[in-house]
């Protein structure tokens, strides 16, 4: 082919290599923005992953300072155990070398037989008075109600031996917590409890015929069929001593209130129990104790009858017992038992309380005051009585 046909071609050739050209170069474009659109995508998700990595590490951080913080508490307050357990060892071991070890109170069945059987020897003997107290009641003189507190049932009380003037508050028939307020102040004005001190016993009591006295509360345990006499040191809040107490197939001792089993009093002659059996259901038995060992000095049966009693307490030797009706009506002491022989049932005087709510869930007599702190549909009570001589009477 000749020079002047290649010139010839040329402009034939020309747009055919400008239309590839042009798509070349739309092909690269597009690769490129492909690219560019997928490096977009990448620092975009690099960003997030790197805000989500730095937020993870700050809370990690934050967690970690946390656990630092907690571990640094815990080791601070096991370090405040040791010392606090190092502190009750020592008092626990002072205690120990200051105190005798708490007594068994598990039932003895041959302790108990012959506790029952020498306590049947003494029964009905006549009782030789330790004092020279000759008074009993003529009348209430006055009453005052206290407050409302509590649940129906309960008992309040002094140290019924001494002139302290701690109140002690048994919120219910059973148990283990008591309150103890320091002055009767503090108990008439405060509805609720913060102002007193609470005391855990280490049985539960059942009823309401428990007792405070010299230092001591006597409180009354069941233990299967069996009741005990707890004497609990309130001071140092350990079990001093107990005791079965020695009457078999025992039976509430008060009508009215069927969880009493044993009502422990307290009068010029020291420390007495009323109790009730199957042998003979229908009077009360009437037990004189020893406040140190708990041994059952002298037993009597009582001409008083169970049915319609709702309290009993003891003044000069004499047992009292007050009556009511199940639909509450004006309580009496209908019954009294002198155990010297000096006063005769017949005549006593028959000592009316004023009406008030229901009937009482417990009456407790103290001797150094003569009054009655009685428990009466959770009000609380005092009765201030008036004194004869027994032979005036």
């Amino acid at each position: 082919m000749g020079p002047w046909r290649c010139l010839l071609l040329l402009p034939l050739l020309a747009p055919a290599g400008r239309a590839q050209q042009q798509q070349f170069m739309e092909y690269v474009e597009r690769r490129l923005t492909l690219l560019e659109e997928r490096i977009s995508q990448w620092h975009d998700q690099s960003s997030r992953y790197s805000t989500e990595l730095r937020d993870f590490k700050n809370q990690v951080l934050g967690m970690l300072e946390a656990a630092e913080k907690e571990r640094e508490a815990m080791r601070a307050e096991a370090e405040s155990a040791a010392v606090r357990m190092d502190r009750l060892e020592r008092e626990v071991d002072y205690l120990e070398t200051q105190n005798p070890a708490p007594p068994c109170v598990e039932v003895d069945e041959t302790l108990m037989d012959k506790q029952v059987a020498t306590a049947k020897q003494r029964k009905n003997e006549k009782y030789t008075k330790l004092t020279d107290c000759s008074d009993t009641i003529a009348s209430v003189r006055a009453m005052k109600i206290l407050k409302r507190f509590g649940s129906a049932s309960g008992l309040w009380t002094k140290d019924t031996a001494g002139s302290s003037e701690r109140i002690y508050v048994f919120d219910g028939t059973a148990n283990d917590t008591v309150y103890v307020f320091p002055r009767m102040r503090e108990f008439t004005l405060f509805s609720a409890t913060r102002k007193a001190a609470r005391v855990k016993l280490p049985y539960p009591w059942v009823g309401t015929g428990h007792l405070v006295y010299d230092g001591h509360l006597y409180y009354i345990r069941q233990q299967g069929q069996a009741f005990q006499v707890i004497k609990f040191n309130l001071a140092n809040k350990t079990v001093v001593d107990s005791s079965v107490f020695p009457a078999e197939e025992q039976i509430p001792v008060f009508g009215l209130n069927p969880s009493t089993y044993i009502e422990v009093s307290a009068d010029e002659e020291g420390l007495w129990a009323v109790y009730a059996t199957k042998e003979d259901e229908k009077n009360m038995c009437l037990a004189k104790l020893d406040p140190g060992s708990l041994d059952i000095e002298q037993m009597w049966d009582t001409p008083c009858p169970r049915e319609n009693a709702e309290g009993a307490f003891v003044v000069c030797g004499a047992l009292h017992v007050v009556y009511n009706t199940r639909p509450p009506s004006r309580a009496r002491v209908q019954c009294v038992f002198d155990v010297s022989g000096t006063l005769a049932p017949e005549d006593a005087a028959l000592v009316y309380f004023p009406k008030r709510y229901g009937s009482h869930a417990s009456l407790k007599y103290s001797p150094h005051e003569r009054q009655l702190y009685a428990w009466d549909d959770g009000y609380q009570i005092i009765y201030r009585m008036e004194m004869k001589k027994k032979l005036e009477v």
